[in-house]
């Protein structure tokens, strides 16, 4: 299918144009689920504002920021003399106690998973008081690397105390993490998250397939389960140009 037969599904109607939702945000969306669903291709060029803004009815302001919209989530890319690019989405992942293998087979991403380090240690004082355990109790300590669709998206560090569960090299590396938890009927049910940024040191860099400096997103987990037991700790690297996390946010 090319740019053009999928954006001839795109319309606006009279009940669009008076709702709520602002017209280039529902520009923007209708785009990115056409990008996410396959239906406009990676690596295909879209048609200039101008045009655009003409085959679907609108002002070419409206058109140029809902544009903008795709460019900051990724969607799209913009190149001089090149024109507008689909590029391979980013991974959104809801801010939820979920795991990432979880979300990228939900979403239909084929995950991957490279088992790097696998060892047992005894926790030090610092993880040993987040996970609630007591001091120099065992830990198995793993580093995987996670891909999408064959492309290295993150690289995840994670401890599990073994009064927990004992996790297996080869069904780590075929399942997610959560998924052998719920096997032996461990699940989380609150967790301390903190998310946030930096760039990517040269071997991080080499590993994720980027060049140094790269931005990256960071995410650091400590997870309990009903009794208010450990089960996990994390501490992950993403990298920015392919995933984020995302918050829906009600008022009061």
């Amino acid at each position: 299918m090319t740019s053009e037969t999928a954006l001839a599904g795109v319309s606006i109607s009279d009940a669009d144009r008076s709702g709520t939702t602002p017209l280039h945000l529902l520009i923007a969306n209708r785009l990115q689920q056409l990008i996410e669903t396959g239906q406009l291709p990676v690596g295909s060029r879209l048609e200039n504002e101008i045009d655009l803004a003409r085959r679907l009815g609108i002002s070419r302001p409206t058109m140029r920021t809902a544009m903008k919209h795709l460019v900051d989530r990724g969607m799209v890319v913009r190149r001089p003399g090149f024109g507008t690019q689909i590029v391979q989405p980013t991974v959104r992942r809801p801010v939820e106690l979920t795991s990432l293998y979880d979300d990228l087979a939900n979403s239909g991403r084929k995950p991957q998973t490279k088992v790097l380090s696998l060892e047992v240690v005894p926790a030090d004082d610092i993880l040993a008081t987040a996970l609630r355990i007591p001091a120099r109790s065992e830990v198995t300590a793993f580093q995987r690397l996670r891909f999408a669709n064959g492309e290295p998206l993150a690289l995840m560090y994670n401890v599990v105390p073994l009064s927990v569960a004992r996790i297996d090299r080869a069904e780590l590396e075929r399942f997610g993490l959560y998924a052998l938890l719920r096997e032996v009927s461990v699940l989380p049910k609150t967790a301390n998250e903190v998310i946030g940024a930096r760039v990517a040191t040269a071997a991080e860099a080499r590993t994720l397939g980027d060049k140094r400096g790269t931005a990256l997103l960071t995410m650091t987990r400590t997870a309990w389960d009903a009794t208010g037991q450990g089960i996990e700790y994390g501490s992950h690297i993403y990298r920015a140009d392919r995933y984020a996390f995302e918050l829906t946010i009600s008022g009061t």
